[in-house]
């Protein structure tokens, strides 16, 4: 295999990790048919409502974001800045903004990974030898984790539509 065909295949490879093709739940399957009057409901025996959960998944993934992209970038106090506070809550706007901004932050590290003049390897500045492969990799991760958490959470909240199909 050629550098230039191993660099595609990574490239691809990374945007399948943040769109969660493979073996991981997509966002957007996640999110599905939410009913609006769970949203800020607790969940059982944990501090945090779906949309505390999902809003914890966007902010980290646009910390990520502006930590690629910003020479200027101050790391959020964990976990404060990481989460929202235990008694928000939101509105129907709210939640549909969580899932829009996680969406657009998503879109844009897409296009960054994308983008042949990307050096995926390079190290970002400022940093302690991170580079774009990493970062995509651990918010892959991230993603992943909590997206699992969510889906869990809807099966025990019963949150799911009736004719869901699947685990």
């Amino acid at each position: 295999m050629t550098d230039q065909a191993w660099l595609t295949s990574l490239r691809t490879q990374l945007l399948e990790l943040l769109d969660a093709h493979g073996a991981h739940m997509p966002f957007e399957a996640a999110v599905a048919d939410f009913p609006i009057e769970a949203i800020n409901r607790p969940c059982p025996e944990l501090p945090y409502t779906p949309w505390h959960l999902l809003e914890h998944i966007r902010i980290a993934q646009f910390d990520i974001l502006d930590y690629i992209r910003n020479r200027g970038y101050l790391e959020p106090t964990w976990p404060d800045e990481y989460w929202p506070a235990r008694d928000a809550t939101t509105t129907r706007e709210g939640f549909d903004e969580t899932i829009a901004a996680f969406h657009r932050d998503r879109d844009a590290l897409k296009e960054i990974v994308s983008d042949p003049a990307t050096d995926l390897f390079a190290t970002i500045p400022g940093t302690p030898g991170h580079s774009l492969v990493r970062e995509i990799r651990i918010l892959g991760a991230h993603n992943a984790y909590h997206l699992g958490e969510f889906a869990i959470l809807r099966q025990v909240m019963g949150t799911w539509p009736p004719d869901r199909e699947g685990p």
